[in-house]
């Protein structure tokens, strides 16, 4: 669990540190650097920790909603600490000679293209806080011009030597979801599978439904089992960072990696075994009691086996170190191409333009929002079954709503007649800040559901619906079935934003009801048209379980009669 103060004390620590780098490399003892050198070592420093700094606080969101990524908080620091240890050993400066000379003018052309690049990126950033390609551009253009600057000061000799430490940032950008959703459910499911098996070889009956795990005491979930897979991104960081300090070979670091990332996949299935086998002998309730502790427990493993094989590793690496001392000997006194002043000035200026600019881009189209139709739920409490159910508490630490509820009650069914159906209701509430859009679009069934081993049946796309007075709501209607059993389960989703545009309704993008169900690539780019950023959220999501399976339309039309009955205006 990441400590409540952590995203103000560590790029508090990161700014510090970056001036200690920053005082090293203007007081190194090089004679022939002037004041006036400096005084552009300077000014090219603050251009590069301006970069730094806005691309970790666009990060900093899925860093505090996304646990699989809060160690992310972590890797500037770490960096930073690297490229500082790097810098004492740093190798001479390449001379500069004709052929250097021409490669500067292609290394300034593509940090200027980096620069420029930045205005479109931010742009589409602020408005669309969940698409992670926009976070890998980001990061990949920082560092672009990061080793540009490196180039242009010491040559290629620096490039290649400051590499690690610059693209070592990259582990804490959020993997794309094509690839990070089939790795971390396949890994989940396998987790879960292989304690079951090794929980029937020791005499506890229990039974794989998807990545959870049916004992005789109950369902132990994702959270309770399974979730401790994010620990080997955490564990692919951990592994760069001890081969780095240790400076082992290509080859090496790439076995500690993959023994890192082993070490993690065991401790994810004794985890998840251990977790079980205290719900299956004790109760359900006593696995929050070990939660933490288990969940801790990974990672103090996954440390302290990296540890050890990182020793192993580095007991025939005497002679790298060496070599890498002998360096720092050997540099060269060669005097760095530094540009000019008024171009470190224009580089500060470009960057303050895009951040104001951006900002004047959406408070400009602000101005014409107007307030849409407020509505709230009004649940049917006397209806048969009603049930609150009590939100769980890891439910709650990574939404973290402000308004939260989950309800079930039973309906009877037309087909056929008396047939009960079963409703779940799930409705919160994000006041308007920075990352309620990535804590909203979250909590989806297409997410959701087919982590727990729900089977997607049919995308039947998003259909407006009407309710009381002038209320209208638009919601997306996918049907999902077990994987073993008859239930099918229809969820109807809707997402929507505080304000619209009460003057130009967009039929392709639902902006006039005030969701955004599609978020393809013309859309998104819509949005930013539009100048609509991250507004207050509301996700209204409605689940019909039926046994056996009910038609779509009928769901459909039962859908619509619930919302007559539990969406009122709120005034």
């Amino acid at each position: 669990m990441r400590p409540p103060g952590l995203p103000f004390l560590l790029p508090t620590f990161d700014f510090l540190l970056s001036i200690a780098i920053l005082n090293s490399i203007v007081t190194t003892p090089l004679a022939e650097i002037s004041s006036r050198t400096n005084g552009r070592v300077v000014l090219g420093a603050l251009v590069l920790i301006g970069l730094w700094f806005v691309l970790c606080r666009q990060l900093s969101g899925e860093w505090s909603v996304n646990e699989q990524y809060s160690y992310g908080w972590f890797v500037p620091f770490f960096a930073l600490f690297l490229f500082w240890l790097r810098w004492e050993g740093r190798p001479g400066r390449e001379s500069r000679k004709e052929e250097v000379e021409s490669r500067k003018w292609i290394a300034l052309a593509i940090g200027l293209a980096a620069l420029l690049l930045l205005f479109p990126v931010r742009l589409f950033e602020i408005a669309n806080p969940d698409w992670r390609p926009l976070d890998w551009i980001h990061a990949f253009a920082v560092i672009a011009i990061t080793f540009v600057a490196l180039y242009l000061a010491g040559g290629w000799a620096w490039v290649k030597h400051f590499s690690f430490p610059v693209l070592f940032f990259l582990v804490a950008v959020p993997w794309v979801s094509p690839i990070e959703q089939p790795i971390v459910q396949g890994l989940m499911r396998m987790v879960a599978a292989t304690a079951t098996e090794a929980l029937s070889l020791c005499g506890i009956p229990a039974q794989l439904e998807g990545s959870l795990i049916r004992v005789s005491n109950g369902l132990v979930g994702v959270n309770e089992a399974c979730s401790g897979v994010r620990s080997l991104q955490t564990s692919l960081m951990i592994g760069l960072l001890f081969g780095e300090l240790k400076r082992l070979s290509v080859a090496k670091r790439v076995l500690l990696i993959l023994g890192a990332l082993a070490i993690a996949i065991v401790a994810n299935f004794a985890r998840a075994f251990f977790l079980v086998w205290i719900a299956a002998t004790r109760s359900i309730a006593a696995v929050t009691e070990w939660h933490d502790f288990a969940g801790y427990t990974i990672v103090a493993v996954v440390f302290c086996g990296s540890l050890a094989l990182t020793a192993i590793l580095n007991r025939n690496n005497k002679v790298e170190s060496r070599k890498y001392e002998v360096e720092k000997e050997t540099e060269k006194s060669q005097r760095p191409f530094l540009l000019s002043t008024s171009c470190f000035l224009l580089s500060i200026v470009w960057l303050l333009f895009v951040e104001f600019g951006v900002e004047f881009w959406y408070r400009s189209h602000e101005r014409n929002l107007a307030a849409g139709a407020g509505w709230n739920i009004r649940p049917p409490e006397k209806a048969l079954g009603f049930r609150e159910i009590k939100i769980d508490e890891n439910v709650r630490q990574t939404l973290r709503f402000d308004v939260g509820r989950e309800i079930t009650w039973k309906t009877d069914s037309a087909t056929p007649p008396g047939s009960p159906t079963t409703n779940y209701l799930f409705f919160f509430r994000w006041n308007p800040g920075s990352s309620s859009v990535l804590r909203a679009r979250a909590h989806r069934p297409d997410i959701c559901l087919p982590s727990i081993g729900w089977r997607q049946i049919e995308d039947r796309g998003t259909k407006t619906y009407s309710s009381r007075g002038q209320i209208t709501i638009a919601a997306r209607h996918i049907s999902f079935s077990q994987a073993r059993g008859t239930v099918v389960a229809h969820t109807f989703f809707c997402l929507q934003e505080d304000k619209n545009h009460p003057n130009e309704p967009r039929p392709d993008l639902q902006l006039a009801e005030g969701i955004q169900p599609d978020w393809s690539i013309g859309a998104r780019i819509r949005v930013v048209q539009e100048g609509i950023r991250n507004l207050g959220q509301q996700v209204l999501e409605i689940v019909l379980l039926s046994s056996p399976p009910m038609e779509d339309q009928i769901a459909e039309d039962k859908f619509a009669a619930l919302l007559h009955e539990i969406v009122v205006e709120e005034k």
